[in-house]
């Protein structure tokens, strides 16, 4: 794999110039180096000779040279290169290629032949670390009087070498109450010169002690330690409120990269990990233990770096000073008591339910602010289903069917503590909820609920863990929230009352407006097999095309996808257009072409915008008063009647897509008031709706809704699916059947298994039931035996892929057999052109039609300015010119992160830096300073980033509109001849545009 370009900031991303793509590529630490001394200096790149010349003396010889030029003024960048390197006299020692090697360059373990694990080892300052055999040297008892944050920066930039042998007690002590910038930048100034730092520097944002932070420990395969860290995170987990950010470590396991990815390649590191989370990892004087992990669910695993399965463990012991002092919730306690401070897991039923239970206190939410003592947490009976005889019905296991699976009630007066418009456990800034007058939509939540794939809420109470969705209930007594046993996934055990449980209310979502809804091809098949005719969705296809291919010439096709995908850039082109600014201004043509782009690459995958449906949370009607294919949906402006087409995303089965009858109910007024946006199935009928399609609850799923009349008019259901399979023959030891030390051993070989060896049948299942069903829907009816045949085989798939999805907690081992799997796959799946063949269904159309559209290139020959902000002061210039070059390299080094979840994080973190600095506030309408002052600096900004997109690029720009945006675009606003803005509502002109 060949080194990667320098980047460029274009907007939040990352993209290469254009000029050296087709040029000549270099080491990626010679690149980073490149690029500090250009940033440092405002140099362009050097030209291809020049790098031609680097690339000739390879990587150690051309780090010299570079380091040598580093100190140097420098005009000619090229020239001083070609000089440098015909006059090149190499140095022989390998200490000395160590000691010059740039921050952010790869481990010395990677680099090809210059650096080796023997050349390592004789460094006398170097040592492997381990997770045992550490010895108390006087400078780890010294660092053990800092604070956490600052004593784990010294480890993280220390890497692979010993700390002994590189910072004296004495310097230890001269920095111990530095602020955390000035610490920061004198360790790094004494740690570069001394040894190769495997993390890029740590930035100030990062020292922000209010924000989340989160600690990391990579394990390579000999079980040598990294610690590298802290990071910034957008919110705390449960688990991080109770222990605090510096208690818990992420740990990443390394994976062999160039040898088979069986359990044979496995086998060979397995024990080292396992030695590792038996000996528990020591930060200092710090050991850390294994506690939980998450499973990646149905997210696919990517790599090594980017595994979806996350492992934590937390601090179980310490032997310095500074801990000692204060209190800690988990001191003195074995691993299944501090475990059973958050919940007693160990009375679950299986041990395939432990943590896939216990990992509960790793979702993001928000905490309630409500003490749960006062709080009358109320055990109401679920409803179960009735046949029209009045008898109980019965799963396949023997169970009572259900219709309130996961649902329960909250009082008024606890609803109304609860924000408004939760998503994933963050509550929307007022960006998300606001325009260009900064009102926000206030709404009453209906539902404490969940987004497609996240749980509603957490209760942690007295060792009992529940999650679900808490209706609204007006009629329940202050201070009350009622639960039911299938909303419990932990019961309390009272010989535990000893320890101290930390109860806690978390919101991962409150009920909010529903956004403009797509279809999928999942969907669209399904549909389509119901009768819904090709023309429909062609259609569909040509009006958003249409729209899209007009994005950058009319503003009314603008503003709809620059709402459609506002969430990339919070809503920045919306913002733009409303403001007056006229589309050809650069910027804006740059972002409206990256917004057509995605609505391209959307289409052809089938997202098709449709009307009149929505993506509504799912709940049970607590009147009791909807019959059993009725439902009542409320909306906008309340209630609605008249059939619609209900479906849970991603049902595969033929009756997965419902229609039923939408229903008016006056009496849930009584409950719920004037709370919007929800679905409320009905108690009555043998068997929950919500069950019949894709094996569903309510404890926070999303269904889509579907008024549209032609799909009403075209559809014809079919029957509801009926699951095949049971789980009742399955045997498996419970927690308590197991010693501790089994127990942890266990528990371990899952993470290990999930982490190492994870399961593809959930995607096998869905790439073969699309590779069926296409074929299906292009077979004549004079073709009935096949058509037969491939049914068989999807519903079959089907009862695979839903198995596959409970996986995790049955404990049920799934496969797809091989003769249910595809031989071939439509084009439109993009597989392999060896096992692929040319579909001529719908979706093969749509991708057809989709991917024929031409991509116009717009080249930005010229970035020219808005007239009324080509005036600026020096004063703000110079203020910001310096603040611009520190953005570059931060943002630079953050979008290289070599953890992908993380670059987003960290770039948004930057630019909310850079925001601080300009409004001294998080948004210009809560800024504390003059309007006129803002509107100077911005102005300077705006001039300062398009004059450097000159030379790099439109992406350039961007610095301008992420950084001082909302100014901008007040400022352009007054300057019109217009003078009056009116406030206009995000949400109100989505449902306007359609």
């Amino acid at each position: 794999m060949k080194p990667q370009p320098s980047p460029t900031i274009v907007g939040r991303s990352m993209a290469h110039d254009n000029a050296l793509d087709n040029a000549v590529w270099l080491p990626r630490s010679v690149e980073e180096l490149l690029h500090r001394i250009c940033v440092e200096q405002s140099l362009l790149q050097p030209d291809p000779g020049a790098r031609r010349a680097l690339a000739d003396l390879g990587e150690a010889a051309a780090l010299d040279v570079l380091m040598q030029m580093s100190g140097r003024r420098i005009r000619n960048f090229s020239g001083f290169i070609l000089y440098m390197a015909n006059n090149f006299r190499p140095i022989p020692t390998q200490e000395s290629f160590a000691d010059t090697l740039p921050s952010g360059s790869s481990s010395p373990l990677r680099s090809c032949g210059v650096c080796s694990e023997e050349s390592l080892q004789s460094d006398p300052r170097y040592v492997a670390p381990s997770s045992s055999g550490q010895s108390i040297s006087p400078q780890l008892i010294a660092l053990g009087q800092l604070e956490f944050r600052k004593a784990f920066l010294i480890l993280s930039y220390l890497g692979r070498y010993k700390l002994e042998e590189t910072i004296s007690v004495e310097f230890i002590k001269q920095i111990q109450w530095l602020n955390m910038d000035q610490f920061e930048s004198v360790v790094w100034e004494e740690l570069r010169s001394k040894c190769i730092p495997l993390l890029d520097r740590r930035k100030s944002s990062d020292w922000d002690s209010s924000k989340a932070h989160i600690y990391h420990c990579h394990v390579d395969l000999e079980g040598h330690l990294i610690f590298k860290g802290p990071y910034l995170q957008l919110q705390r987990t449960h688990m991080q409120r109770v222990l605090g950010d510096d208690n818990v470590l992420l740990v990443k396991f390394a994976e062999e990269m160039n040898i088979g990815k069986g359990s044979h390649a496995f086998q060979g590191y397995e024990s080292i990990y396992h030695k590792v989370a038996q000996e528990g990892i020591l930060v200092g004087l710090r050991r850390y233990q294994f506690f939980v992990y998450k499973d990646g669910g149905k997210e696919k695993k990517k790599s090594s770096i980017s595994s979806p399965v996350k492992c934590y463990f937390v601090r179980m012991e310490s032997n310095w000073i500074a801990d000692q002092e204060k209190p800690y919730i988990l001191s003195d306690k074995f691993i299944h008591e501090s475990r059973a401070v958050f919940m007693h897991v160990h009375t679950v039923s299986s041990l395939s339910k432990y943590m896939a239970r216990f990992s509960l206190i790793l979702s993001k939410t928000m905490k309630l602010d409500i003490d749960l003592a006062s709080v009358h947490v109320e055990m109401i009976d679920d409803i179960v289903c009735v046949d029209d005889d009045g008898n109980i019905s019965y799963d396949e296991n023997g169970e009572p069917l259900i219709h309130t699976d996961g649902t329960g009630f909250i009082s008024e007066d606890i609803a109304l503590k609860c924000p408004h418009h939760i998503f994933k456990g963050k509550c929307l800034t007022p960006m998300s909820n606001q325009f260009l007058d900064g009102s926000e939509i206030a709404e009453e939540p209906l539902n404490i609920t969940k987004s497609l794939t996240s749980e509603a809420f957490r209760l942690f109470n007295k060792g009992a863990a529940f999650k679900g969705t808490l209706l609204l209930n007006k009629l329940l007594p202050p201070r009350t929230i009622q639960v039911r046993p299938s909303m419990r996934k932990v019961k309390s055990d009272a010989s535990f009352s000893y320890i101290q449980s930390c109860n806690s209310l978390e919101i991962v979502a409150t009920s909010n407006r529903p956004k403009r809804t797509c279809l999928s091809r999942y969907l669209i098949a399904l549909l389509h097999y119901g009768g819904v005719p090709n023309e429909y969705f062609l259609e569909l296809l040509k009006n958003a095309l249409d729209d899209a291919q007009n994005a950058r010439y009319t503003k009314l096709a603008a503003i709809r996808v620059s709402l459609k995908y506002g969430d990339m850039d919070d809503f920045l082109v919306s913002r733009m257009i409303l403001c007056g600014i006229p589309l050809e201004e650069p910027y804006m043509q740059f972002r409206l072409s990256v917004l057509m782009k995605e609505e391209r690459k959307g289409l052809k995958a089938g997202k098709l915008p449709v009307t009149d449906c929505y993506y509504l949370m799912g709940t049970v009607d607590p009147t009791g008063l909807l019959k059993p294919n009725e439902v009542c949906v409320v909306l906008e402006n309340g209630q609605i009647s008249g059939d619609v087409l209900v479906y849970k995303h991603p049902g595969l089965h033929f009756g997965d897509i419902h229609v039923l009858s939408a229903r008016y109910i006056k009496e849930l007024e009584l409950f719920v008031g004037d709370s919007k946006y929800a679905i409320f199935f009905p108690t009555k009928g043998s068997r929950s709706l919500a069950d019949e399609m894709a094996n569903s609850d309510f404890d926070g799923d999303m269904y889509w809704v579907s008024r549209n009349s032609q799909l009403l008019r075209y559809f014809r259901s079919s029957k509801p699916w009926v699951p095949m399979s049971s789980t009742a023959g399955v045997q498996q030891k419970g927690p308590l059947d197991l010693t501790d030390r089994e127990l942890e051993k266990k528990l371990f070989d899952q993470f290990l298994a999930n982490r190492f060896k994870p399961s593809y049948t959930i995607s096998v299942a869905a790439d073969c039931w699309l590779s069926y069903m296409d074929r299906l829907l292009t077979l004549s009816d004079d073709c009935a035996e096949e058509k037969e045949c491939l049914k068989e085989k999807i519903l079959k798939l089907v009862d695979i892929y839903y198995d596959a999805v409970d996986a995790p907690k049955s404990g049920l081992k799934v496969d797809v057999p091989p003769e249910l799997k595809a031989d071939k796959y439509p084009h439109y799946m993009e597989k392999l052109k060896s096992d692929s063949y040319t579909s001529t269904s719908i979706l093969g159309l749509i991708f057809n039609k989709a991917g024929s559209v031409q991509t116009e290139d717009n080249q930005f020959n010229g970035i020219s300015k808005l007239s009324c902000f080509s005036r600026y002061s020096e004063s703000g210039l110079s203020l910001w010119k310096p603040r611009y070059t520190n953005y570059l390299s931060e943002m630079a080094q953050a979008l290289e992160h070599e953890i992908e979840e993380f670059k987003e994080e960290m770039a948004d973190d930057i630019i909310k830096k850079y925001k601080w600095m300009l409004y001294e506030a998080a948004e210009f309408e809560d800024s504390p300073r003059k309007r006129d002052d803002i509107f100077e600096e911005a102005l300077a900004i705006y001039n300062l980033a398009y004059d450097y997109a000159q030379m790099g690029g439109v992406g350039r720009c961007s610095f301008a509109w992420n950084v001082a945006g909302r100014a901008l675009c007040m400022l352009h606003a007054s300057k019109q001849d217009d003078k009056s803005l009116i406030p206009c509502s995000r949400s109100v002109l989505t449902e306007i545009l359609g």
